[in-house]
C-alpha cells in the first residue's frame, strides 16, 4: 500500500481502508460490521492489532470493495460512527487487476 496526501477518484473498482476501535462489550463488533451486509459491502480484509493505549484494547483494520465517495459508503460510515470510539478512513484507491 502506498500511502499519499491526494485522494484516489472513484474507478468503478475501488477499495477502501479503515481503522477503528470499539467498545469492549457483547456485540459491539458486530453491531460495526452490520452497516457492510446491510448494505451488501464485500469485506477483503479484518486483522486486529492491540492498541498503544491499554492493555486488550484493539485497533481493527478493514479492506472492503467501494470508495469513501459512494453514497453508500457515506451510509455505512454514518453507522460506524454510531458505533465505534475511534474511526479513521486511511483512504480508497484502485484494487490491483488481481482482485478484479
Amino acid at each position: 500500500m502506498i500511502i499519499g496526501k491526494n485522494q484516489c477518484p472513484p474507478t468503478g473498482n475501488d477499495k477502501t481502508s479503515i481503522v477503528f476501535s470499539c467498545p469492549d462489550k457483547p456485540g459491539a463488533l458486530y453491531r460495526v460490521l452490520k452497516p457492510f451486509f446491510d448494505y451488501q459491502l464485500n469485506l477483503s480484509k479484518i486483522e486486529s492489532r492491540p492498541t498503544r493505549r491499554n492493555s486488550w484494547e484493539y485497533n481493527f483494520f478493514i479492506d472492503f470493495h467501494g470508495h469513501q465517495k459512494d453514497p453508500s459508503i457515506q451510509n455505512v460510515f454514518a453507522g460506524l460512527k454510531e458505533n465505534t470510539i475511534f474511526l479513521r478512513v486511511l483512504g480508497s484507491y484502485p484494487m490491483s487487476p488481481q482482485n478484479l
